[in-house]
């Protein structure tokens, strides 16, 4: 993040990444009213055991908007505060706050712990995004209320189960995985982004193939379109799809990457996304300690630039990738005309590296805060109270 937004006070930072719409496991982005200026949760429709449920996509968040996503913090009545903590020069706005402010656990897990609590599913899980290009994300499925499923000739089946028996192998033991003494309990959480527009594009088609294989193995997917979302500005930050990105990366436990090869080098569609995740956020890292499970599609012969180089991002952004990759050459040859995959070896490769993206993602998600736990942050920590932003080592840096 620049120095704008991430020196800005926790309350502020809140408000520059508003929920718009609720969702099952987390809810992204609920309604903000910018003519009014003030924070309206999307209320769920649903209650559980008496309590009103709100969509958050954070602890942070949660202990602003969503005292019932909160179970170790007391329900207490909500007033309207004016916040006067901001800085000269930065946005002031009004903010929801308990009466009896409690320190926010903004952990790995400690989000997480809040996200468990929202289960309705919102408008987000649909097939097409909605008027302002939000949501979507099950535009893999052919029924929508069933995971894993596609059209044309549903081999996701057959790998899964081997119903007939005449493969030999299946991912049904992959669905009762869980690491030894595992404390989490919900469908891992996995954020699927892909870097071309075009409808027809061979990177959407295999992101889309990906997804399905996940929900086969019980994750719970998302993939973002990138329609919609404009070049890095600083100026736009709050463009719905921008806000949209970032909470989804705040709400998955690991990525997958999908981009065509161009000019020797991943899409500038694909980038574009990755320019937008910032590294920090007041002090979240949006994708600190999250897998990364890295793929290219190429409509020529094959080569490894795009995976190269994905990898150096993931690095840059502290997220561990899974060590298989794929590389798919003469993409044309290997979707049918309902866009799935040909039975062939890198068929079995995507199969592959979707296993054991399912299987990293289950491991390290329970040791991702202690992974991450450095020395210079506690130093930080210990300092500010909070984790240093560019703001903070250099005031005139400003926004990249």
């Amino acid at each position: 993040a620049g120095g704008d937004e991430a020196s800005v006070t926790a309350s502020e930072a809140l408000l520059e990444a508003p929920l718009r719409r609720g969702s099952r496991g987390g809810g992204v982005l609920a309604p903000f009213n910018r003519s009014k200026r003030r924070h309206r949760p999307n209320k769920l429709s649903t209650t559980m055991k008496g309590a009103t449920k709100y969509c958050c996509y954070s602890a942070a968040a949660a202990e602003y908007c969503c005292p019932a996503a909160m179970p170790k913090t007391p329900v207490v009545p909500k007033t309207v505060l004016r916040d006067t903590t901001a800085k000269p020069g930065y946005r002031k706005g009004y903010v929801f706050q308990s009466k009896t402010h409690q320190p926010v656990d903004t952990t790995f897990a400690a989000a997480h712990t809040a996200l468990d609590e929202i289960t309705s599913a919102g408008d987000g899980y649909s097939r097409a995004p909605g008027e302002d290009g939000v949501g979507g994300w099950l535009a893999h499925r052919s029924d929508l209320g069933k995971p894993g499923s596609g059209p044309g000739l549903d081999w996701i089946d057959v790998v899964r189960s081997d119903p007939e028996g005449t493969v030999g192998a299946s991912l049904d033991y992959v669905r009762g995985f869980r690491p030894a003494g595992a404390a989490l309990t919900h469908p891992p959480r996995i954020l699927v982004l892909y870097g071309s527009l075009r409808e027809e594009s061979f990177s959407r088609k295999m992101a889309h193939e990906c997804a399905r294989l996940l929900e086969a193995m019980g994750a719970d997917v998302r993939v973002f379109n990138p329609n919609g979302l404009p070049v890095r500005d600083p100026a736009l930050e709050r463009h719905p799809k921008v806000e949209e990105l970032r909470n989804l990366s705040i709400w998955s436990e690991g990525h997958v990457w999908v981009s065509p090869e161009l000019h020797g080098s991943i899409s500038g569609v694909f980038k574009n996304q990755i320019d937008w995740i910032p590294l920090s956020s007041g002090s979240v890292r949006p994708t600190q300690g999250r897998c990364a499970a890295i793929m290219q599609i190429e409509g020529g012969s094959q080569s490894f630039n795009c995976v190269n180089e994905m990898r150096k991002l993931a690095r840059w952004m502290r997220m561990p990738c899974v060590t298989n990759q794929s590389s798919v050459a003469k993409a044309w040859q290997e979707f049918d005309e309902h866009g799935r995959m040909k039975d062939s070896s890198y068929r079995d490769r995507v199969i592959d590296v979707m296993e054991e993206c399912y299987k990293f993602v289950m491991i390290m998600r329970e040791h991702a805060d202690y992974l991450v736990d450095r020395y210079s942050e506690r130093k930080q920590v210990a300092a500010l109270g909070r984790l240093s932003t560019i703001g903070d080592r250099n005031p005139a840096a400003g926004g990249r």
